[in-house]
């Protein structure tokens, strides 16, 4: 877990590298050091400062699921019976190596654990609901399909920091 101490503050160059880092990771390093103001060597310093202190994590492609046949967005609420840690171990092993899980919570309230899936259509969703039920001991699987994605983004406000 992150700590936030006197050294870890963030400055105007950070925050503005963060933020068109979070639109565009391709973007030539003399792009981005002109865009936030500095020249490319600082700039680079900058990001590596952020990658070293773990803010930037790992740089990735967004790939556009409905391109990849992935045009069905299902959240699956699921309560369990089950509160013992070697359920919790065997549960976490089954949904982590479904692909098709993009998200995976565990949550407090009426339901135990939430999940984004993507998959291709109904019939993939059958599958995935099979695998989950023969797999683990639960209460109750509750699914909600994506009929319109409103907003997606995967962008994280800063401007709290």
């Amino acid at each position: 877990m992150l700590m936030k101490n006197a050294g870890d503050t963030l400055d105007r160059f950070d925050r503005a590298i963060l933020t068109h880092l979070q639109e565009d990771a391709t973007m030539a390093i003399s792009e981005l050091a002109e865009k936030v103001g500095l020249t490319s060597t600082p700039c680079w310093r900058r990001i590596q400062r952020l990658e070293e202190r773990g803010m930037i994590q790992k740089r990735v492609t967004l790939l556009n699921p409905k391109q990849l046949n992935l045009g069905v967005t299902v959240f699956i609420a699921i309560r369990t019976r089950e509160h013992r840690f070697e359920w919790f171990e065997s549960f976490h092993k089954l949904v982590s190596a479904i692909p098709e899980v993009v998200d995976f919570y565990r949550v407090a309230g009426s339901t135990d654990y939430l999940l984004k899936v993507v998959v291709s259509d109904i019939a993939g969703f059958d599958t995935l609901y099979k695998m989950l039920i023969k797999g683990a001991d639960l209460a109750d699987v509750t699914s909600m399909f994506v009929i319109e994605e409103i907003k997606h983004t995967t962008a994280l406000p800063l401007s709290h920091i």
